[in-house]
């Protein structure tokens, strides 16, 4: 079975995506990038302040999916600079403090709206 998760937590989504689906025991969130759902705007602060609102709307979409931070089994991230990888996981670090998911990092030519760093994530539910 799938179901679409949707929360006005998060951002809505700027294209033709979902926020996240939920198929079988997994969630797959879409891509999210460091938009203040409630101005709808990239906010300021670079890398970090980024990283962090990434994780924040990330977890307002796996709540919504009834999963958390602990269920994460599989995190991709995109970096727009790659030199920023070590401030990223100093905010990454916080939210996933002993026994990370598996994960990949990328530096790419560019993210939407500009953004410095874009995240994905798969979860079990429930």
């Amino acid at each position: 079975m799938r179901t679409v998760v949707r929360t006005d937590k998060a951002p809505k989504a700027v294209g033709p995506y979902s926020q996240a689906i939920c198929a079988g025991d997994y969630v797959f969130t879409s891509g999210q990038v460091g938009i203040d759902p409630a101005t709808g705007t990239i906010v300021e602060g670079g890398t970090t302040a980024q990283a962090r609102q990434v994780m924040e709307n990330l977890r307002s979409i796996l709540e919504a999916a009834k999963s958390d931070f602990s269920k994460v089994v599989k995190v991709t991230v995109y970096l727009s600079d790659i030199n920023d990888f070590s401030s990223f996981n100093e905010v990454y670090s916080e939210y996933f403090p002993g026994d990370p998911p598996a994960r990949s990092a990328f530096q790419v030519a560019a993210l939407p709206l500009g953004a410095m760093v874009e995240i994905e994530m798969v979860a079990l539910k429930g």
